[in-house]
This record gives C-alpha cells, sequence and structure tokens, in this order.
C-alpha cells in the first residue's frame, strides 16, 4: 500500500465545523493556497458569508449545510463535493462542541448531544470518506485535542469525548492498514485554542467559560491540519506547553490529580459573567474565527519540529539519552551509599 496525497492546491477538501473557529481558518487558508474547499456546518447563514469571502478574494468554495450528528446528512454534504468538483482528496473532521461543568452536574441529554457531535460526528465523517477515499487514495483527519490523552476536570465530558475519538481514530488507521487501503488517518490534538469555542459551550460553572491556558492561535492548527492533508502524519500535537502537560499526566498521574483542585480556577473567570447561549443543540455562531477574549500565541517551536520527524526523533532520543544518564548517575549513587553503610 503506497499511500500518495496531493500538494494542497490539486486537492478537494471537506471541512466539517467550518462555520467558525479552527474550521474555518482551515477553510480560508486551504483556499488561500489554491485548494477546492466544502465547508460543512449547521448554520447556513455563517456558511454562506464564508463562501463569499472565499470567493471575493479568488477562491473557490462551495457550503453544504449539515449536522454532523446525522450521517445521512453528513452523505449528503459528501454528494454535494463529488457533484460540484468530481471527487474528494481530504476530509477534515474539525465539528466540536464543549460542556462546563462537572459530571455529577452534567445534565444527561447534554452528556449525551456532545457525544453525538465530538464522536459520532468524527465516526460518521471517517466512514463517509473512506467510501469516497478507498479507490484513488487521500487523507482522514481529525481534530481530537490534548485532552484525547489527558483527562480534565470541569472539562470532564468533552475530554470523555476526545479519548473516545483517539481510540475510534487509532483503531480505523490499523484496519485500513491491514486492508491495504491508501488512506492516511491523522488525528490532530490541540493545546487550548484562542476560538469561541468556551463561548459556545453549555456552561455549569461560575463566570464566564474560559479556553485552558497557555492559548494558541487557530491558524497553528490549520498549518497542521494542511501538512497532514499534504504528509503522512500519524498524529500532531499542536502547542509544546499542551505536550508537556501530557507528559506530566501520563507519567505522574497521581500528582495531576491532586493539581485538578489548582486547575478548575482557570477554566472560568468569575468577574464576567456567563454566556447563557450554547451551540450544543442548535447553531447560533456567526463567523467567529476566535474568541476576542484570549489572545493565542502565534508560534510553536514543538509543532514546527514535529512535522519533522527527523527533528523530533533526534530530539527525543537526546531526551533519552539525558534522562537515562540521570538515572544512572543515581543508580550508582545509591548503591555507593549502601555500600558505605
Amino acid at each position: 500500500m503506497k499511500i500518495a496525497l496531493k500538494p494542497i492546491a490539486e486537492q478537494v477538501i471537506v471541512i466539517t465545523g467550518a462555520s467558525s473557529g479552527i474550521g474555518l481558518v482551515t477553510a480560508k487558508r486551504a483556499a488561500a493556497q489554491g485548494a477546492k474547499v466544502v465547508l460543512v456546518a449547521r448554520n447556513a447563514e455563517s456558511l454562506r458569508e464564508a463562501v463569499e469571502g472565499i470567493t471575493a478574494a479568488g477562491g473557490d468554495a462551495i457550503f453544504a449545510v449539515a449536522d454532523v450528528g446525522d450521517i445521512k446528512a453528513v452523505r449528503a454534504a459528501a454528494a454535494a463535493a463529488r457533484t460540484r468538483y468530481g471527487r474528494i482528496d481530504t476530509w477534515v473532521n474539525n465539528a466540536g462542541t464543549a460542556i462546563y461543568g462537572k459530571l455529577i452536574d452534567t445534565p444527561l441529554d447534554e452528556h449525551e448531544r456532545l457525544f453525538r457531535t465530538n464522536y459520532f460526528g468524527a465516526v460518521h465523517g471517517a466512514l463517509t470518506a473512506v467510501s469516497h477515499l478507498r479507490d484513488r487514495g487521500g487523507a482522514i483527519i481529525t481534530v481530537g485535542s490534548i485532552a484525547s490523552d489527558l483527562p480534565s476536570p470541569i472539562l470532564s465530558a468533552y475530554a470523555a469525548s476526545k479519548h473516545a475519538v483517539k481510540g475510534f481514530v487509532d483503531a480505523l488507521r490499523m484496519e485500513l492498514i491491514a486492508d491495504g487501503l491508501p488512506i492516511a488517518v491523522t488525528l490532530i490534538k490541540p493545546s487550548g485554542i484562542d476560538t469561541p469555542i468556551a463561548q459556545h459551550a453549555a456552561n455549569h460553572v461560575e463566570g464566564e467559560a474560559l479556553i485552558p491556558p497557555p492559548v494558541y492561535d487557530p491558524a497553528l492548527v490549520a498549518d497542521a491540519i494542511l501538512d497532514a492533508a499534504q504528509h503522512v502524519r500519524r498524529d500532531i500535537t499542536v502547542g509544546g506547553a499542551g505536550r508537556l502537560q501530557v507528559l506530566i499526566g501520563t507519567h505522574f498521574p497521581a500528582a495531576l490529580d491532586r493539581l485538578s483542585g489548582f486547575l478548575m480556577p482557570t477554566l472560568s473567570d468569575t468577574t464576567r459573567p456567563k454566556t447563557e447561549s450554547t451551540t450544543l443543540f442548535e447553531p447560533t455562531q456567526r463567523g467567529q474565527e476566535r474568541s476576542g477574549v484570549q489572545a493565542g500565541r502565534q508560534t510553536s517551536l514543538y509543532t514546527t519540529a514535529e512535522r519533522h520527524p527527523g527533528t523530533v526523533r533526534a530530539v527525543t532520543l537526546a531526551g533519552v539519552a539525558g534522562l537515562a544518564a540521570i538515572l544512572l548517575v543515581r543508580r550508582r549513587a545509591s548503591v555507593t551509599a549502601l555500600d558505605k553503610d
């Protein structure tokens, strides 16, 4: 099986959750680089405005209104892409929503709806994409989160859904490889990103919901997505601070448990009133790319290096060698101390 991915300028790219945030930024950047883009979301007016803006800037785009929780609607969006452009080269599962609240305070209907969007939206998109890519090949890119690897208080249901997304994506990749299908499967794991997702979330905590710091600009995620559309990547973490958080949580889980009480206050601003509206059940966003509340970092040296596997491998090996040397010195010191005793 050989996977051959095209340059962005030669691609037809379908992006879900494209009416705001990461999806909208990615659609605009893809179109600016010459791709034909199909924007998919629930909000027809926001999609229409986005497509008009792209075409006014010289790009080529259409939109399809669909709730990713409905597989028939997702299939209809794919059919619209094929009707207009004749094929699909890359499918981006980006649609997502969030709930701020303790698990015991989260209404069950909200919890189920979140999984319908975050998890089953990715499932519906991936299964639909496979049916269009299995013969000619292409890429399926799913936007997860560092919460795919890391639990989070208050964003608990969101983190659970992103864990589920990671499990699905990793298993799908294995199965497609076993079947010899020329489809690249990538999981993008952003750190906290400056999008309106907190403002659109269902909020059961005091004050205005915030993106977990440190916060990065959505353009970094868009660049990672477009990189994965052209190069076979297993996964990409966006934001070195997020990767560090995952490493701490992986190797020191008990310490992370004890720190949860300190993490919770960073997820809301009690000096500002909470937003009462939410897009969990109905689309209300209007083409907003960024939150306007938390300015995101414009660069990430870690993410740039991660897109060059040789660099990451060398850094990782150096880090492992350094850690091994420290452990060896400590072991020898302990042995020497025992001998003296």
